[in-house]
């Protein structure tokens, strides 16, 4: 299986990874679009980093509806979710079961602290460039 060329990240290819259909509860479309419009201040800061496209010509998605779960970004051409763990993640129990159930999908999960997005943007975005280098090179 001839594998595809997403981009490049300092040089180093990064393949795509094809992940299956993803189950969708549409009863939370309502929600997903007013949760796009919010602001929470870390997920407003991290999308300015990423979108249309200008990490690395990466593809995000935001508030994404995975199952009965709405992700706060979703590298479809990877299968990563992105969570950005801070005042809005007061369930830790919660998480861990969203967690598994996106796990049990092929999904990774990959979390950045809503304060680090805030204060230290610059090595968020270049430890994310090492996530993806290290699982998708």
């Amino acid at each position: 299986m001839e594998r595809k060329v997403l981009t490049h990240i300092h040089g180093i290819e990064i393949f795509r990874r094809k992940i299956e259909v993803l189950p969708k509860n549409k009863d939370l479309l309502s929600k997903s679009r007013s949760l796009r419009k919010g602001y929470v201040l870390s997920e407003v800061l991290f999308w300015k980093l990423v979108r249309n496209n200008e990490f690395h010509q990466i593809d995000f998605d935001r508030q994404r509806i995975i199952g009965n779960y709405i992700v706060d970004f979703y590298i479809k051409s990877l299968g990563v979710v992105l969570e950005i763990d801070g005042s809005n993640h007061d369930n830790k129990e919660d998480d861990e079961k969203k967690q598994q159930f996106l796990e049990s999908l092929d999904l990774k999960v990959y979390r950045i602290l809503d304060l680090r997005i805030k204060n230290d943007k610059i090595n968020v975005m270049k430890e994310l460039e090492d996530y993806i280098i290290e699982n998708f090179s």
